[in-house]
Formats: C-alpha cells, sequence, structure tokens
C-alpha cells in the first residue's frame, strides 16, 4: 500500500537555458516521445542519446514516426527526474522535426552508442533537431 505524499511547501520553479537544459536530457537515458498517429496525440517512452543540438532515438520499422520517411515531422520529446516528496528535480522538453538518419557512417555511429531497451528489431535511426528547448529546475 502506498502512502499519501505529505503536504509540503510550494517548490519555486526556476526556468533553465538552452545548454542546461540539453545537458540536463544527455544525463537522462529515458524520455517520452510525443508525436500524432491517427491525427491524435501519443506519447511513447524510448531511450535516447543527445548528441549537439539533437537527440537521437532507434526505432522499427511499424513505427508511426516512419509513415512518410521522407518528411521531417513536428514532434515534442520530454524527460525529466523529479523527487516526489522533496518535491524537487527538473523537466526538459524540446520540440523539433524528426527525420531519419540515412547517412550510413552515422547510423552504423547511433546503432552503436543506442542499444534499444527492448526486444525488437530496431533498424532505424531518427533524429530531432532541437528547434525549441524549453527547461525548468523546481526547488524549495
Amino acid at each position: 500500500m502506498t502512502r499519501p505524499l505529505q503536504p509540503a511547501s510550494p517548490a519555486r520553479m526556476t526556468e533553465l537555458g538552452r545548454e542546461e537544459s540539453l545537458a540536463l536530457l544527455a544525463s537522462v537515458p529515458l524520455g517520452r516521445l510525443g508525436l500524432s498517429q491517427q491525427a491524435l496525440p501519443t506519447i511513447r517512452r524510448v531511450n535516447h542519446l543527445v548528441d549537439g543540438e539533437h537527440i537521437v532515438i532507434r526505432t522499427h520499422t511499424d513505427s508511426a514516426l516512419l509513415r512518410d520517411p521522407s518528411l521531417a515531422e513536428v514532434v515534442v520529446y520530454e524527460a525529466d527526474q523529479i523527487d516526489l516528496e522533496a518535491r524537487t528535480g527538473w523537466s526538459v522538453m524540446v520540440t523539433g522535426r524528426a527525420s531519419l538518419v540515412t547517412d550510413p557512417l552515422d547510423v552504423a555511429r547511433y546503432q552503436q552508442l543506442l542499444t534499444p531497451w527492448i526486444d525488437i528489431d530496431m533498424d532505424h535511426v531518427v533524429q530531432i533537431t532541437a528547434e525549441i528547448v524549453t527547461g525548468y529546475r523546481l526547488g524549495p
């Protein structure tokens, strides 16, 4: 049985800069990808890596992201680290265009650096260009 969280004083929310936000995103291996599927919003939990101004993920052939690989779909990627009891932590959101990585050398490099967490053939590499980056830190 879970016990309810004890009341605490409200946390202060501080906006983070772009560089700090991307560094925090790079410090965790897992996030959430928000995209449109059949004209409705959907969220997928995926592992990632940050490479400069890009968030890189791997996906499978039947992925909603690959409906039309020639198009760059606008998506949002979010990750956070929150301490529920202390009401502290951070959250980072990146909005940008997701596009298929096609250069064979880049694909091979990302496939070596980023191992999928699930047992599905993740043969495709997608990069999200960090066009809009927002980050917030929660603290006392």
